[in-house]
Parts: C-alpha cells; structure tokens; sequence
C-alpha cells in the first residue's frame, strides 16, 4: 500500500534530548523514502527530531528476518537526512518505552533486532532503561590511531566500534571541538567508508567525562548513546583500565542534552543507563504527507 494513500500516525520521543520521529509501521506497509525521512526531522518544515525510528516487526523487513524468532520488534533507524544507520543508543531506549507504552511488550527484558544486532532492554515502568548494547570493538587492539582536524588544529583520536563507527578524541576544553556544523575532518578516510561519528570529551574528575558529538547525517546532536558508550571505552583505556571480575567499569558521561551511565563488565559486555521519554503523538497531515513520501 502507498504510504501516501493512508493516515500516517507518529510519536515524538527523546532520550537525554536526543530525540526522533516515531514512526509505527507494525507490518511494514510504510515506503518511506530519505527524502521523506529528511522532511520529516526537519525543525521548521516538519516534526523535527535528530532521526526516525521506524517500529516494524522483525520478520517484515529483510534486515529482520535473521532475528525475527529472537527479537518480534526491529528499530528501522534512520539519520535525519535519510540515510540508514546500524545502530542508535539512545534511539533503543526511546524505541522500547513506545513498545511499551503502545502494549507491544511487558515490563522486563525486551529484546529488540537492530542492523547492529541483538540488543536487549532492562524496561520498566517508571526506571529509566538499561540497554545491553554488546561489546565495543577497538580496531588494532587498543584502538586503531586516526587524527581529527578541526580548524587548523590535528588531534589524535582512537576508532571505536559500537556496531556504528566512532572517533574519539581528547581535548582540554568542548569548545574546542569548534561550531560542529560541518563534520570534522577524519583521516584516513578509509577508516570509515561509510561515514563517522565524531566524539570530543574532556574530564570532570574520577570516572567522569563529558562530550560533544557530531552524529553522520545529523550534525551535532543533544546526545548520543553509542557515542557515550564509545566514549567510555576509549577513556578506560587511555586511563589504563579495564573490568575485572567482581568489578566492572561504571563511568559517567555528561552530554549536553543530560547523563548516561556505561558499564563494562569483565566479559567486555557494555550496558548504558539513561532517560527515555514519549512526549507527544498525533497523526500527519495526508496531503503534507502525500507530498513529502514523494518528493
């Protein structure tokens, strides 16, 4: 069925104000082209969000199916000028509160198919969500060395992989990370072939770091859950530190948009703790609709 000949309902959701159009599409029927995903996140011509979470059973989209009989939900994410993206942290907190909110799951451990993979959400009612979001992969061990050049300034950064691909770099102060309007120049381009996101963190005292990010295909954002997560790991490892048994490594990552929690436990398996909010639905207009899916 054509998008454009239906009533189009939607949500609107943040987490630490990173936040995103919800868009249910329980059994697929939505063509959702960049365009009309572009249109939609815009912050003067549409909704506005930093992305688009499309909700769809697993086994009714292809990059589902594999996961259809683990995870009944499949977070289609989208970046706000359209493109697709593997993974959003924030985005799964968000993606499991409408689920639950909408009566698709119960309180408990929800899991939810992702083009990175499996994630599970610890979800309750009042709490704020716990992600399992895998572990992180450090190119070369340790994390591959990449430089990021802002102004006429090179920093050293460290490759991190959280099922999207992050830079992360150390600065002495945010503002150093410039207007973030653009996104900083990362090199070597082969390191990312499909584009970066790019983290600038400074500390705040023992186990606690805060960030700025530049997400790919959306410009600086409020906050970015993988990012923090990245963020974690590239920091315990620049601090020479990693789990072990009986203690795994709990930081705080302040964002602009709020804080979140990462742990990583011995067996390298990270989690991230933070807010996750519905605050508003409604349905689109068919007409702007119509216009916007076909542009």
């Amino acid at each position: 069925m054509s998008s454009a000949s239906r009533p189009v309902p939607f949500l609107k959701g943040h987490g630490t104000e990173n936040d995103f159009v919800i868009v249910p599409d329980h059994e697929g029927l939505l063509d959702i082209p960049p365009a009309a995903v572009a249109r939609l996140c815009d912050r003067r011509a549409g909704i506005g969000g930093d992305g688009l979470l499309r909700v769809v059973r697993s086994a009714a989209i292809e990059e589902g199916r594999a996961l259809a009989d683990t995870a009944e939900w499949f977070m289609d994410y989208r970046n706000a000028d359209g493109g697709v993206a593997e993974m959003c942290g924030n985005g799964v907190r968000v993606f499991a509160r409408y689920l639950l909110r909408a009566g698709l799951v119960k309180e408990g451990l929800v899991p939810v198919a992702t083009r990175a993979g499996l994630r599970r959400v610890h979800l309750t009612a009042d709490g704020d969500p716990t992600v399992e979001m895998g572990r992180a992969r450090l190119p070369g061990g340790s994390g591959e060395t990449i430089t990021v050049t802002v102004g006429d300034r090179v920093r050293p950064g460290r490759q991190v992989d959280m099922g999207n691909p992050h830079a992360v770099v150390f600065v002495d102060d945010l503002e150093d990370a410039g207007p973030l309007t653009e996104p900083p120049a990362v090199a070597p381009a082969s390191a990312y072939p499909n584009g970066v996101n790019v983290e600038f963190v400074v500390d705040r005292g023992p186990a606690h770091v805060a960030m700025r990010v530049h997400e790919r295909g959306s410009g600086e954002t409020r906050s970015c859950g993988t990012g923090a997560c990245a963020v974690m790991v590239a920091t315990a490892r620049r601090d020479g530190r990693t789990p072990a048994p009986g203690t795994p490594l709990r930081y705080t990552v302040d964002l602009p948009g709020g804080s979140l929690v990462i742990t990583e436990d011995v067996d390298g398996e990270i989690t991230m703790t933070g807010p996750a909010e519905i605050v508003a639905e409604g349905v689109l207009d068919a007409d702007w609709w119509g216009r916007a899916a076909v542009r």
